[in-house]
Parts: structure tokens; C-alpha cells; sequence
């Protein structure tokens, strides 16, 4: 009897293990991660303090240096916050404890009992867009059911199915939201941005519940319709300079053809992409690549 209880205990306490494992590396990533960062800001201040304080340049060259320095550090900073949200890994126990924390004013100030539902220990652990969004949503989503009438009470469940985080809200008011609720619009418009669904039901009396489905990992790039379709040599070069913002005139000077026939490779480009207009054609190409 006890072998059995040990044998069955063993997957979970590895499995605890690894996860404790993958928290410390998420943890030692972060602070070199924080660490470069205030390198590279240290940096950018020290020469923007170079520039004001040098004797070779005026005022007006002073400012324009330490002006561009600043834009070039905020634009690297920026760019290095989106590459880390989407790549780094979160523990889905640490998303959700972040979500609690969140919400913490909500429950403390108002009158809302929120109810929270811990996500299993060994779930897949959240690409960082994914734990940042995910957050946003339930945010958004608690303060439109708590808007509803006679909401007192919220339940708030998270799950993995290791390919989705599985996002479950339920209210118990008066049932009356719908899926074509104003509130809900910009909840809907995150979530399928993320390539995810939103599911919304609602019992009169009873309260309103929401079912969200976030996927991830990142839906699979389109391939450029020109790799998918079969198009003439032609049709390529016209394809290429419509992308490169050519217009009818120009196409046909360059490739030494009538307009005529510059509108009818491009007629068969639309018909063979799925295309309704040009900048919908060039919209579909840049978005592929």
C-alpha cells in the first residue's frame, strides 16, 4: 500500500520539481534581462549628459544629439519590451497570483466577492503575451459583469489543455449580458486578436458566464499567395511592383506594356489571391512576409 502511494506520488513531485526548476531559470533570464537593460540606459544618459556638457558643440548641435540619442534609446526600448512580452515564458501559477494581486483593489475598496480558482501546478507554462493579455481580459471582463445588474459575486477559473489557456468568468446576476454587449467589444477584439474565442452565455435570474480560449503558441504565418498559387512570370513582376508602390502608368513603362494589360494582370492577381482591392492585395503580401 504505501509503495503505491509512493509510486503514485512520484509524477507529481517531479513535476512540481521541474516547474519549481523553470521558475528559477524564468527568474535568473529576468535579472540579466533587467541587468543589460540598465546598461543600455545608463549608456543612453551618459551620452545625452556627453553632448550637453561638451565644450565642441552649441546649444542648438547639443540638443539635436541628445534629442536624436533619446529617440534612438526610446525606440530600442520599446522594441526590446515587445521581443521580451512575447518570448518570455511565465509559470501559469505566477500569471494567475499576478492576476489576484490585479485585482486586489477591486475586492479590498468595493463590495464584489471575487472568487478565484487555481489553475493546475503543472500547466503549461504562458508565453509572456499570452500571461499579459490574458490578465487584461479577465480585468476587463470582471468589471463588465460587475457593471451588470445585482452582481455581487465573480468566479474566476483558469485551466490548461497544453494548447490553450482556458479562461472561465461567472457572475450571478441578473443574466442579461450577451455577446453583442458594448462592454464586451473591446474583450472581443483582444481575444481574437490572439487568435482565440470568446464564448458568452447568459440564464435570466442566474448570471452570465464567459468562456475564453486563448491559444498558446502563435498561429502559423501565411504563406505569400505567390508560393501557394501558380502565376505567370508576368504576373510576378507585376506583383512586385505593385507591392513596391508602383501605380498602373508606372508598371507599364517599366515592363514596356500597355495599361490595358497591366489592369489585366492585375485582375487575374486579385482573382487568384482573394483579393477585393490593391491595397488589400499588398496588405495580404506584406502581412505573409
Amino acid at each position: 500500500m504505501t509503495h503505491d502511494l509512493e509510486s503514485a506520488s512520484a509524477p507529481a513531485t517531479a513535476a512540481a520539481t521541474a516547474n519549481a526548476t523553470a521558475t528559477r531559470q524564468l527568474a535568473a533570464e529576468h535579472a540579466n534581462t533587467v541587468a543589460e537593460q540598465a546598461d543600455r540606459h545608463a549608456i543612453a544618459l551618459e551620452s545625452i549628459l556627453a553632448a550637453l556638457r561638451s565644450p565642441r558643440l552649441d546649444d542648438r548641435a547639443a540638443r539635436t544629439v541628445a534629442i536624436e540619442t533619446a529617440t534612438t534609446a526610446l525606440v530600442n526600448l520599446r522594441m526590446l519590451t515587445d521581443q521580451q512580452r512575447s518570448s518570455m515564458l511565465e509559470p501559469v501559477v505566477s500569471a494567475f497570483e499576478r492576476l489576484r494581486s490585479d485585482l486586489q483593489p477591486l475586492v479590498r475598496h468595493g463590495e464584489l466577492d471575487v472568487q478565484f480558482v487555481e489553475p493546475p501546478t503543472t500547466g503549461r507554462a504562458l508565453p509572456g503575451e499570452v500571461a499579459h493579455a490574458a490578465r487584461a481580459i479577465v480585468r476587463s471582463s470582471v468589471l463588465a459583469l460587475a457593471n451588470q445588474r445585482d452582481t455581487r459575486r465573480v468566479r474566476i477559473q483558469w485551466d490548461c489543455d497544453g494548447l490553450n489557456l482556458l479562461i472561465g468568468i461567472r457572475d450571478d446576476g441578473q443574466g442579461e449580458l450577451t455577446a453583442h454587449d458594448d462592454s464586451l467589444r473591446p474583450i472581443a477584439e483582444r481575444v481574437s486578436a490572439l487568435d482565440g474565442s470568446l464564448a458568452v452565455a447568459s440564464t435570466a435570474g442566474w448570471g452570465s458566464s464567459l468562456d475564453i480560449r486563448l491559444p498558446l503558441d502563435p498561429p502559423a504565418e501565411p504563406e505569400p499567395f505567390e508560393d501557394t498559387v501558380t502565376l505567370s512570370d508576368r504576373e510576378r513582376e507585376v506583383l512586385r511592383l505593385v507591392i513596391g508602390g508602383a501605380r498602373n502608368r508606372d508598371i507599364a513603362q517599366q515592363l514596356t506594356i500597355s495599361e490595358n494589360t497591366v489592369k489585366f494582370h492585375m485582375s487575374n492577381l486579385l482573382r487568384k489571391a482573394g483579393a477585393r482591392s490593391r491595397a488589400e492585395l499588398i496588405a495580404m503580401q506584406q502581412h505573409a512576409r
